[in-house]
């Protein structure tokens, strides 16, 4: 086990702010986060447990113990006629992932394609895009109790999925680290093309036979034209998450704003927050050195040297005018330190 301090994160997460750690290692196997569990450094510190740093916005230096998960491996667990589970460490990259399914077969993941991230937060998050999400594909998860050490096994129902949420970040929030996720992926796909562009992506490519390649392309080709690189421009993806809102209050919203969108729900109606935004203005507005994205409004970028406040600041104004305007209140789906 290595222990560095006064460590730089910048190249730790995507929105590039220059924030630093007291001390920073890194876990590649379980007798790693044995040993930094038992050690001093996490017993005397706060703790942070750090993946690809994708959904993450520093607004100030850590003083304390960040931890990278670098945990890694792919392995079948159990291979059925119709479906396989799959076990990933959490320090495996989202994507990869997705490219390794796909190579072999293994359909459920397609439409998850270049979100950003590690393995370890998709049950985290409980990512999702273009109609998939992880609740319909999680099996399990394992993770480490921080405070014992000890093992445990979340079940897909333990985990208490909810729309980008779930147990580890509400009730057992910063509670565990995330080990491994199982999968329970199909071998015959089940295609799902109605959501947002991708039918007419795939038309646009010329795909006349669907495969579940040809539905990642196209997530990939919609992904790059409306959202901006993290390597080119820092950025967390969606800052904020879609809300989930009354139903009175959508129908007389719409008397007012007939084309707004609209997606009925158990529990409500989602309205998008990008559009909500948008109609606030704030889309390819620069504010020294932050702003919202010109292609989607719903993603707050670094335009070079924005420091974490600079980006909050941006999505407390931003918060404030959409309840202003349709008395919606718009919550982060990054996490703040």
């Amino acid at each position: 086990m290595t222990i560095q301090e006064n460590f730089n994160l910048r190249t730790y997460n995507t929105f590039g702010i220059n924030a630093s750690c007291k001390l920073f290692t890194e876990v590649k196997n379980s007798d790693d986060i044995e040993e930094i569990i038992m050690s001093r450094y996490f017993q005397n510190n706060p703790n942070l447990i750090l993946g690809g740093g994708s959904n993450i916005l520093f607004t100030k230096d850590f003083d304390g113990l960040v931890i990278k998960n670098s945990l890694k491996g792919i392995e079948v667990v159990l291979d059925e006629k119709d479906y396989v589970l799959v076990k990933v460490c959490a320090g495996e990259v989202w994507h990869s992932f997705v490219l390794w399914c796909i190579e072999h077969h293994y359909a459920g993941v397609e439409n998850l394609s270049l979100i950003p991230g590690l393995v370890g937060a998709s049950p985290m998050q409980n990512i999702g895009a273009y109609g998939a999400e992880i609740k319909d594909l999680c099996e399990s998860v394992e993770a480490v109790e921080l405070s014992s050490g000890n093992k445990f096994s979340f079940s897909n129902s333990d985990c208490e999925f909810g729309y980008r949420e779930s147990v580890f970040k509400r009730k057992l929030k910063n509670q565990f680290l995330i080990t491994s996720v199982t999968y329970k992926l199909n071998k015959i796909p089940h295609f799902n093309v109605n959501y947002g562009d991708i039918k007419s992506t795939l038309a646009d490519m010329n795909v006349h036979e669907l495969s579940l390649k040809a539905v990642s392309d196209a997530v990939i080709k919609i992904r790059s034209t409306k959202l901006p690189d993290p390597k080119q421009l820092g950025n967390a993806g969606s800052f904020f998450k879609n809300p989930v809102v009354a139903k009175n209050l959508v129908d007389k919203l719409l008397l007012k704003y007939p084309v707004m969108p609209n997606y009925p729900q158990e529990n409500g109606v989602k309205v998008p927050a990008g559009w909500l935004i948008e109609q606030c203005g704030w889309k390819g507005k620069v504010f020294g050195n932050t702003g919202s994205h010109k292609s989607q409004a719903l993603v707050l970028v670094n335009y070079g040297n924005a420091t974490g406040n600079e980006i909050y600041n941006l999505a407390l104004e931003i918060k404030q005018s959409v309840k202003e305007k349709f008395g919606i209140d718009i919550e982060p789906e990054v996490n703040l330190v």
